[in-house]
């Protein structure tokens, strides 16, 4: 029988390859770290170049129970939702490889939120569970800086992943975590040039390319994924092509995303054609993530455990 040969494709770039968390021997109190990144070819394309590390899966913890989120994410949860140290475990106990804290603007009484909060729950966090720890500011950039300064400080040298850098903070971000030894996250629109431009500003201001982590933003399902999935194929395209400023592992944050959607959010006065309320909200997410995995995300945040239950195989099978 005659013999096939296989067309591959000859990359001269790679995509960085970023650690985070510190162990004790590292100046941290982590028990693992996490390493993403280093590809040298598109997502489960083995024969054509090294893809040294799988995805990595996180689950989102709140500092407080979330009053927006859907029914079904607090009764998956429980009581845990009261308390982040018990909800960061217990996303460790899952397979979780890393917490994705989100700080709330306010509390639970309405009042704003404060830098000693925030210190308080990610010393608390840090210390119920050994994984990695990602902390993300409400979105709101003088609450951001405020409380992310603060947290920088309180858990210098454990290599934590700020987020978010954005065009109108990230110089604060920045100088936190280059003075506390820290890691950071930059958050563009669904764009090419104003991802990498974001990483050219912060890199510009002394960050090492080796802290770094980009989140070029995604839709969910239904909601503009194809836009946001094609933005991040040409990111990886070009960081395979050479292009040393879109070389930073992506983070996608598809849980987000896909809670936000009417599909997932709203289980009463819609046809029944759309079927099982909680089927199909687990579906929305776990689509959601999945088609993003394959477009070469290299960390992904989901809310429901049964989403990352369900993303492992996945995760495993591109990687056999």
């Amino acid at each position: 029988m005659p013999t096939v040969d296989i067309v591959k494709e000859k990359w001269t770039g790679s995509v960085r390859e970023v650690t985070l968390g510190a162990t004790a021997a590292e100046g941290g109190t982590r028990t693992r770290v996490l390493t993403i990144g280093g590809e040298r070819t598109l997502p489960g394309l083995h024969f054509e170049g090294a893809l040294p590390h799988s995805t990595a899966l996180a689950i989102e913890v709140r500092d407080r129970r979330p009053d927006d989120w859907s029914p079904l994410l607090r009764d998956a949860w429980g009581a845990v939702l009261d308390d982040p140290a018990e909800w960061a475990k217990a996303a460790e106990a899952l397979g979780a490889d890393l917490i994705y804290l989100t700080l709330s603007l306010t509390t639970v009484d309405g009042q704003p939120n404060t830098p000693e909060l925030a210190r308080a729950v990610v010393r608390k966090v840090l210390g119920a569970t050994g994984l990695p720890l990602a902390v993300i500011g409400p979105g709101q950039a003088e609450m951001d800086n405020a409380l992310l300064l603060a947290v920088a400080e309180e858990a210098k040298g454990e290599r934590l992943l700020l987020g978010n850098c954005e065009d109108k903070n990230y110089r604060t971000l920045v100088a936190a975590a280059l003075g506390n030894d820290h890691l950071v996250t930059t958050k563009t629109p669904m764009d090419v040039n104003l991802g990498k431009q974001l990483v050219i500003l912060v890199h510009d201001m002394g960050m090492p390319p080796e802290r770094i982590v980009m989140d070029p933003t995604t839709g969910a399902l239904g909601y503009g994924i194809e836009y946001g999935y094609s933005v991040m194929e040409r990111l990886r395209l070009a960081a395979l092509g050479g292009d040393s400023m879109t070389q930073q592992p992506m983070l996608v944050t598809p849980g987000e995303e896909a809670w936000k959607t009417k599909e997932s959010k709203v289980g009463a006065g819609v046809p029944a054609n759309w079927g099982d309320w909680e089927r199909r909200a687990i579906n929305w997410e776990t689509l959601t993530a999945s088609s993003l995995i394959q477009s070469g995300a290299d960390l992904v945040v989901v809310r429901h455990p049964e989403s990352l239950k369900r993303l492992k195989p996945l995760i495993a099978a591109l990687s056999a």
